[in-house]
């Protein structure tokens, strides 16, 4: 992404110094920015009251400003990229450097790309942040000289875990700070606010065992609460019945899908999920099980061969069971791209059944501490099976692969 976006500012010089040589790129770019021919530099690195930076891009303009871009691999511009963008205007200010103007650089979720040369001014949307930038100053100082009282100081501040931890970016201490907590921290109790976890930290409340029966919960947290300080699995009454209405053969239907930033394959966009992989495990009435699947093993766009091949398999009969709603929407868009398969493919997603839902309207075990992730239930339900085994683990992994 990052070198994609500087061929938007062509001619520019790369600062190519380690994060760990922070002095040597500072004088590296100093020197950069005495030569009055150079357009742009791209990971200017700058220095100011303890604060080290290093500017994605800057762009010379010709009233002596520099113009500051912050490149984001995404399609929107969220509130922590303001603050990132406000404390490289803070440093810049402070070294002397006149900055015009201050953005982020995101890319256009509506280019389409078209199969020859990327338009990069279409591609890229540029985000004005200047005056936001500049109406947080005062903030960002503020914030800077706490930061360094902070780290001043001989012991780490006590601070709970919760929700924070995670946001906007998980902390790399979170397994660490975890241990301190109970096994089923209120944390768990799916879809709870963060005002009302605010609630039971004031009455000292960090075990969900520990959370009165008077505590407003929801149906769900409710039963995850029972589950836990009776130790005992919850089954709902319909969970039988809803697991033996099945027509057979039964399909258990697996994607895996790749969501590449910079589109590859004409007539796609940013992050446009494109199916790579699909397996299919079929359960016959007298017990058979068989499985079928299509990986896509070279570079092109392998939508056609997916649908191909998936109808193949799934043919016109049979309960199609999947995790999540997922594989009906991958098969949805599938459709809409494919005409010559879109009515086969449409009748599909009517034969799907949510196991995902099922489970949490129906079921809930302690172990699976807070979350219908099939990697929690899984192993709960099937002791003999786990992904902790697995070289790849889970769907980034297996589209990074």
């Amino acid at each position: 992404m990052g070198a994609l976006a500087r061929r938007r500012y062509p001619g520019g010089v790369l600062v190519n110094n380690t994060g760990l040589r922070h002095e040597e790129a500072v004088r590296e770019t100093r020197r950069v920015l005495t030569r009055p021919e150079v357009p742009a530099v791209y990971e200017g690195a700058f220095a100011w009251d303890d604060v080290r930076i290093r500017a994605d891009i800057l762009e010379r303009c010709g009233d002596k400003t520099w113009n500051l871009i912050e490149v984001k691999s995404g399609t929107s511009v969220k509130d922590e990229h303001l603050y990132d963008v406000a404390v490289q205007y803070y440093v810049l200010m402070g070294v002397g450097l006149p900055v015009g103007k201050a953005g982020i650089l995101c890319l256009n979720s509506a280019y389409v790309y078209d199969g020859q040369d990327l338009d990069l001014e279409t591609l890229f949307r540029l985000t004005d942040l200047t005056e936001p930038v500049r109406e947080i100053q005062d903030d960002i100082r503020v914030q800077v000289q706490a930061l360094k009282a902070l780290v001043r100081r001989r012991t780490a501040p006590a601070v709970d875990p919760s929700r924070h931890c995670r946001r906007p970016y998980v902390c790399e201490f979170f397994d660490l700070c975890r241990h301190s907590m109970p096994d089923h921290w209120v944390v768990e109790l799916l879809g709870i606010r963060q005002e009302r976890l605010d609630e039971l930290a004031v009455q000292g409340i960090t075990d969900i065992q520990d959370v009165p029966e008077s505590f407003d919960l929801s149906m769900l947290q409710t039963r995850i609460r029972e589950s836990v300080v009776h130790n005992s699995e919850y089954i709902g009454p319909e969970l039988g019945s809803t697991l033996r209405e099945c027509e057979y053969p039964i399909h258990f239907l697996d994607f895996e899908t790749v969501a590449p930033p910079i589109p590859r394959y004409e007539g796609t966009h940013p992050f446009q999920t494109l199916p790579f992989q699909w397996s299919d495990h079929i359960l016959t009435h007298d017990g058979g099980l068989t499985h079928r699947g299509y990986l896509c093993e070279t570079d092109h766009d392998p939508r056609e061969d997916v649908a191909r091949t998936l109808l193949e398999t799934l043919g016109d009969k049979g309960t199609i069971w999947t995790y999540t709603n997922f594989e009906s929407q991958v098969i949805s868009a599938l459709a809409e791209h494919l005409a010559r398969y879109r009515n086969r493919l449409q009748a599909l997603p009517d034969r799907c059944r949510d196991l995902y839902a099922v489970i949490r309207r129906d079921y809930y075990h302690p172990a699976f501490h807070g979350s219908f992730s099939i990697k929690n239930v899984l192993p709960v339900l099937v002791p003999s099976m786990s992904y902790a085994e697995l070289s790849i683990q889970e769907g980034g992994q297996a589209g990074f692969a």
